[in-house]
């Protein structure tokens, strides 16, 4: 593209990437070789109009089998606000090695006509043959990253038959050894993990063992990662002491999918003591209580929260004979014990039918829409309702069309609402709605014209 015989200047952005953080430090690294490589081809495009951008785009110790970099998504964001015309990268699996990301990333290019150049393999998907050769590369290389997965799953699993530790978190009463990937008895440790199987046995009941455990002090495994970080240490809970309980490698063995083998790793607790103890967890296992799957029900999953503790109040249910009662518990409770926290629980059909009610006023009292508008936080950084939202949360309002299936009716509920929170010890709701979408609303209402009743 040329204007009045000369070359239109093309706005180069360089992107470069590294997946590990090593020789990262070093003065001259991958990174600022990519980028010199780079500088110098855009230097011999410069009779096209070529000019490079300030801006860094560098990724070092990011994988590209993913997004979440937070160089691309700046390149990303800086090529929706109209800042670049092309992107150079030294290979194209430097910007992805994911077919799917790098799907989308092409749409975001040609959606604001943003050209994309690998110059090491002469990629350039402003001309045809340019965008069969990227098709062609892309596909080779997720073939290559999907047989390099299924090669590690391969040699994960035959290592778990032979007994041997794959590494991940290590857990009480065993750290690593040093000289290799295995696990050792840490004899301190150790003694804890006996004791508390024994508690197990003696109180037949993971919150008194919970309890017993917190007042002693004791924690979960505690460890230092490679780059120095502490981890782990959690006081105990129904959760992870469950988890220590039904860890078959304290019995000398591990576990690959359903199957157990025998491992190096040495055993701390007898086969026959851990077994009673999986029976009488099984045997404590309360029927027919679980979580509600969303299509069931549980309209406010991830959206009400208990007021006196501040965590989530999740769905679960009990059922007696053909009848099932749905109830939404604080998971503070649920973890730690009943008196551990006030509002304990709620019946499910009771809060979602009074949230409903509080949503639907908004379309029919302007005064109460009034009110949930000086509630919404004005500054806060939200993202706009998508017209596609404001018209279905529009058309849930409209009083000759209600929302009928459970889908629908927590879908207007998450575009509505940011945060419920339940007052358990006054029986009260606080419900805090999105600004974004109650702005949308009000000024859908206003658009519409009034109706006069004679």
């Amino acid at each position: 593209m040329t204007t009045h015989g000369k070359p239109s200047n093309v706005r180069c952005a360089i992107y470069t990437r590294k997946s590990t953080e090593e020789g990262l430090d070093q003065e001259f690294n991958s990174l600022d070789a990519q980028r010199e490589s780079a500088q110098a081809f855009i230097a011999s495009q410069r009779h096209e109009g070529w000019m490079q951008l300030s801006d860094r785009y560098d990724d070092g110790g990011f994988t590209g089998g993913n997004m979440d970099r937070p160089a691309l998504n700046r390149l990303l964001n800086d090529i929706r606000a109209g800042k670049i015309d092309c992107v150079i990268v030294y290979k194209v699996d430097r910007l992805s090695r994911s077919l799917l990301d790098f799907t989308k990333m092409m749409e975001v290019f040609d959606k604001h006509h943003v050209s994309f150049v690998a110059y090491t393999q002469q990629i350039n998907t402003a001309t045809p043959m340019g965008r069969l050769m990227l098709n062609v590369l892309m596909s080779f290389a997720q073939f290559e990253r999907e047989l390099i997965s299924e090669r590690t799953r391969d040699k994960i699993a035959a290592a778990r038959r032979k007994g041997k530790w794959v590494g991940g978190h290590p857990i009480l009463g065993y750290d690593i050894d040093p000289k290799g990937f295995k696990l050792i008895v840490n004899e301190v440790e150790a003694t804890r993990v006996r004791a508390i199987f024994e508690l197990y046995l003696e109180y037949q009941s993971l919150l008194p063992v919970a309890h017993e455990l917190r007042r002693r002090g004791w924690a979960s495994k505690r460890w230092t990662t490679r780059k120095g970080l502490e981890r782990g240490g959690s006081p105990f809970s129904k959760t992870n002491l469950h988890q220590l309980l039904t860890n078959v490698a304290y019995t000398g063995k591990v576990r690959h999918k359903s199957e157990v083998f025998a491992a190096e790793h040495a055993a701390i607790i007898s086969v026959e003591t851990w077994q009673n103890v999986q029976e009488i967890l099984k045997r404590n296992r309360r029927p027919g209580e679980s979580i509600v799957p969303n299509r069931y029900g549980a309209l406010l999953k991830g959206i009400l929260h208990c007021q006196a503790c501040g965590c989530a109040m999740c769905p679960t249910h009990t059922r007696n004979q053909s009848k099932v009662y749905r109830y939404y518990v604080c998971s503070n409770a649920q973890r730690n014990g009943w008196s551990m926290c006030p509002s304990k629980s709620v019946p499910a059909a009771e809060i979602e039918r009074i949230v409903a009610d509080r949503i639907r006023s908004l379309g029919n009292a302007p005064e109460f829409l009034a009110n949930a508008l000086t509630q919404t936080d004005d500054h806060a950084a939200e993202p706009q309702a998508t017209p596609e939202e404001a018209a279905f949360i529009l058309s849930a309002l409209d009083p000759n069309s209600r929302t009928q299936t459970p889908h629908d009716q927590a879908r207007l509920m998450h575009l509505l609402i940011e945060r419920i929170d339940f007052d358990g010890s006054k029986g009260k709701i606080a419900i805090h709605f999105k600004s974004a979408a109650i702005k949308v609303l009000a000024n859908g209402l206003a658009a519409q014209p009034t109706e006069v009743n004679t």
